[in-house]
């Protein structure tokens, strides 16, 4: 068990921080400051102040985990397991010590949270090609070029899990220029405009058509108001941030992976699982 070493000292009412050790620590003193006496009387831990102190250690020690996912340069980086307070063992470390005068100090116990994609479930579900599509565009268009790069690294490597349902506006995320998106052109309402993120209706649209398996459900996809000229007619897949999504369900036995890669012009998405991948049968819905 991974633990953070922290000294908390009161300033007025606020704890200030204090690390070392790399493991965490609350001291008598501390302590004793989640008490309450409100009649003459021994002192009772005041439930309400220790719920925010847990809400505060939280915070200080969680570590997200890191999915395995592929490099820039196509390296399988291994996953990273991540940690959270074990809430449960700190309330009973916090409760002894407080009522406890022989307990001094107590370590801050946490727990490891594990990622839900390793490195060999990755190596697993590359082994059987279900569906691949590739689309051009113009890399001399370096806005458009760099946001359908930027999305298509956001939905590489992602795996969806059996019943699983992915979004795309989910998993990409908000278009901001402080996430490195670009203006760049955009169909509004059958007019061609500018806004944050232009070109990315190109890596839904890809994406889209990689997936149009017997195996995939698509669960929501909006065409655009007019013409792209990147797939055919009717094939297309419009997202938005504020609008519409392009989502569908991994109707599959075995969970299936994105590899998306966007260079020189050219968008390709292929989708993967492992060799015993099979479409559900039945009326699962």
């Amino acid at each position: 068990m991974r633990t953070i070493i922290l000294f908390l000292c009161f300033i007025s009412l606020l704890p200030t921080y204090v690390f070392a050790s790399n493991n965490l620590m609350l001291d008598k003193v501390e302590i004793k400051q989640y008490g309450h006496t409100p009649i003459p009387g021994p002192l009772f831990l005041n439930n309400k102040k220790l719920q925010e102190l847990i809400k505060e250690i939280e915070k200080k020690v969680a570590i997200e985990p890191k999915n395995a996912h592929w490099s820039e340069d196509n390296e399988l980086i291994a996953e990273r397991p991540g940690r959270m307070l074990d809430k449960q063992a700190f309330q009973v470390l916090f409760r002894s010590a407080f009522y406890d005068g022989s307990i001094k100090q107590i370590t801050v116990p946490t727990m490891p949270v594990y990622p839900s994609v390793d490195r060999a479930l990755l190596e697993e579900i590359q082994a059987r090609e279900l569906g691949s599509y590739v689309t051009y565009y113009k890399k001399e268009n370096k806005e458009r070029a760099e946001n359908i790069a930027l999305a298509a690294a956001a939905i590489d490597s992602h795996v969806i899990f059996p019943g699983e349902v992915f979004s795309f506006n989910e998993i990409v995320g908000e278009r901001t220029v402080e996430r490195g998106y670009k203006r760049a052109p955009v169909i509004v309402k059958g007019e061609l405009s500018e806004d944050i993120g232009g070109g990315i209706c190109q890596v839904s649209s890809t994406l889209f058509n990689a997936v149009d398996l017997k195996g995939i459900q698509i669960v929501e996809r909006y065409a655009h108001s007019r013409r792209v000229p990147y797939v055919p007619e009717g094939r297309d897949a419009t997202v938005s941030w504020w609008g519409p999504d392009f989502v569908f369900k991994n109707k599959y036995n075995q969970p299936v992976l994105i590899r998306a890669h966007a260079k020189n012009g050219r968008m390709v998405i292929r989708i993967l699982s492992s060799e015993s991948v099979v479409p559900f049968t039945g009326n699962d819905s």
